[in-house]
């Protein structure tokens, strides 16, 4: 129980990801969590509404195990294995969080200065998450994926554009870190 209970170290968990990959690739599927959505909306007739959504979704169908294994994981997850402790966090991060005004970081996966109703529920709250939704679907779209598709399908069939898109992700994560949040939680 004690393996299951921590971090598994990259070189267990590395091998393991790059055997699925190996296996998708053999039969060739490839993998990533913004293509269900496209496969979702299909099934709920948006191929009536745009031409992006008309494409063979059955052929699909198989990838939806994956957003059905992400919520039966989580759910085991936070149920079964966690032990309740806090998130460690560096203290340098910690402090950083707290002189944004995020008290008791790392007590919990989901800070509630962002996803507590009340936080949520005002004009600020909701202009981040709808706003961030807004951008993150836009930009799986515009990238040709998302982040789990490109950096582990996309890199592992030797893609020039996921590899270009896969630097995108990072800059982006280093400009809005450094930069944005700063000014979207100081104000």
């Amino acid at each position: 129980m004690e393996f299951l209970l921590k971090p598994w170290p990259w070189y267990v968990s590395g091998p393991l990801i790059s055997l699925v990959m190996i296996v998708l690739i053999y039969f060739g599927k490839t993998f990533g969590m913004s293509s269900n959505l496209r496969t979702l909306c299909t099934m709920g007739g948006a191929d009536n509404f745009a031409s992006f959504f008309k494409f063979d979704w059955k052929s699909q169908i198989w990838n939806l195990t994956v957003v059905l294994g992400a919520v039966i994981g989580g759910f085991i997850a936070v149920n079964f294995l966690s032990d309740g402790s806090a998130i460690a966090l560096n203290p340098e991060t910690i402090a950083n969080l707290d002189s944004l005004g995020f008290e008791n970081a790392g007590a919990s996966l989901l800070p509630p200065e962002l996803y507590d109703w009340s936080s949520a529920l005002t004009l600020k709250g909701s202009l981040i998450l709808i706003g961030g939704g807004i951008l993150v679907g836009f930009g799986t779209r515009y990238a040709g994926g998302c982040t789990s598709g490109h950096a582990i399908t996309g890199l592992s069939n030797l893609q020039w554009p996921s590899l270009v898109a896969v630097i995108g992700f990072f800059i982006g994560g280093l400009i809005m870190v450094h930069f944005l949040f700063p000014l979207i939680f100081t104000a």
